[in-house]
């Protein structure tokens, strides 16, 4: 046992390095990505999220700030136990159990704004809609259509690169049944926001998956149409924020619950993409070089 009494498990292999983690895994211990090290400012109440957001001018510097949040007790117990107790399938694997950041291009044309993290997807493996059967069904559809590299998001080393594409959630750690209390969502806002200070100036188009990421693009935006428009899964608005005009387009979460019905089918989901690219290339004035 260690100094607090509570019993010390043994450290367990990356499935990809097989470098040895604790879970949750501490900051600077060289998890594939992690941004943050062991000085980074931790925020643990809701005014120090608006604040370490706000001075955030890097998305590398942002990213690292998101990774260490200690703000909403509630997230940060479940987070941690589920890092700790898993699930059997994988309980031979270390657990992130850290806030999810970011994932992709610091300059994208699209953003693809979330809800939250899945408790034993990128909870477990550190990065955004990763390691989860929501977040299979997402990345093989951003591939087909020219969005990422690869169709497979497994871990955080994999070699996943997205193609003028970022995605976020609203949310950045894992909540209970998948339900963050208004208050989290609130004191986590200030991320979304700053993520959208630093990379909104080259995004065309954002794709919010379901009504809670539409509702929290709309705020993240600024927007001040009224009255707001409503979400559904295809349908746009254009809105003026403080980087010009933006697209915002609605799609129906990729969750099981609408993959597995059929609410969502891949096709759905293919031709969603398909018109984010293209809605972002026409704003892009054309084919340049490297660009969608």
């Amino acid at each position: 046992m260690g100094h607090s009494g509570r019993v010390q498990r043994a450290q367990l292999p990356h499935p990809r390095t097989g470098d040895l983690f604790d879970s949750p895994v501490p900051p600077g211990a060289g998890w594939p990505g992690d941004p943050a090290g062991p000085d980074t400012p931790v925020a643990k109440t809701a005014p120090r999220v608006r604040r370490l957001a706000a001075g955030a001018d890097t998305v590398a510097e942002l990213d690292a700030r998101v990774s260490v949040c200690r703000a909403c007790p509630r997230l940060v117990v479940w987070r941690e136990e589920v890092a700790v107790v898993k699930r059997k399938s994988f309980a031979d694997q270390p657990y992130w159990g850290r806030p999810a950041t970011g994932l992709g291009a610091e300059h994208p044309r699209i953003l693809i704004v979330g809800l939250a993290p899945a408790a034993h997807g990128a909870n477990r493996t550190g990065r955004v809609f990763t390691g989860d059967r929501s977040g299979d069904f997402l990345f093989a559809a951003l591939h087909r259509v020219g969005l990422a590299n690869q169709e497979h998001s497994v871990d955080a080393a994999d070699g996943l690169r997205l193609i003028d594409t970022r995605m976020a959630a609203a949310v950045r750690c894992a909540p209970p049944g998948n339900a963050p209390t208004p208050a989290e969502r609130a004191t986590c806002a200030p991320w979304l926001d700053a993520e959208w200070r630093l990379v909104g100036n080259s995004v065309r188009v954002i794709v919010a998956l379901g009504g809670f990421a539409w509702r929290s693009a709309l705020d993240m935006i600024g927007s001040s149409q009224r009255p707001a428009p409503k979400f559904g899964h295809g349908v746009t608005a254009t809105l003026t924020g403080a980087f010009g005009e933006v697209t915002l387009l609605g799609c129906f979460h990729p969750s099981q619950q609408n993959t597995f019905t059929g609410r969502l089918t891949a096709a759905m989901l293919d031709d969603i993409f398909v018109t984010a690219r293209r809605m972002a290339s026409g704003a892009a004035g054309g084919n340049e070089p490297g660009r969608l």
